[in-house]
């Protein structure tokens, strides 16, 4: 893989991490704990936004093993290692790289051939 499209995988990578920070910031006060005074919600109403807290916080975990792996991809870059298999050593498709840069194995070590 050449330095230009390395680069462009760098900036891409660069602009999903710039978006979960942003979405993490967005959807911290949905991840707080949910009040339970009886006075100010009703039943139905703190159920809802006990079901709103954990959607946030189930999100908030998948956006940081997100952010992991993009890292990860970030360090590889760096290291001249990015857009090669883990496991057989092959390149991995650049196709495949477009649709998740944070993939360390091509198609078939993925599929376990």
């Amino acid at each position: 893989m050449d330095s230009e499209t390395t680069a462009s995988f760098a900036a891409q990578i660069e602009a999903r991490l710039a978006e979960i920070e942003a979405a993490e910031a967005a959807t911290a006060e949905d991840r707080q704990a949910v009040t339970l005074d009886q006075q100010s919600v009703g039943r139905l109403s703190r159920m809802d936004a006990m079901q709103v807290q954990a959607m946030a916080q189930a999100q908030s975990r998948r956006r940081a093993a997100e952010r992991i792996r993009l890292k990860a991809a970030l360090k590889r870059i760096a290291e001249g290692e990015f857009g090669w298999c883990e496991t057989c050593g092959e390149p991995i498709g650049e196709r495949r790289l477009a649709l998740d840069p944070g993939l360390t194995r091509c198609v078939d070590c993925a599929a376990g051939r």
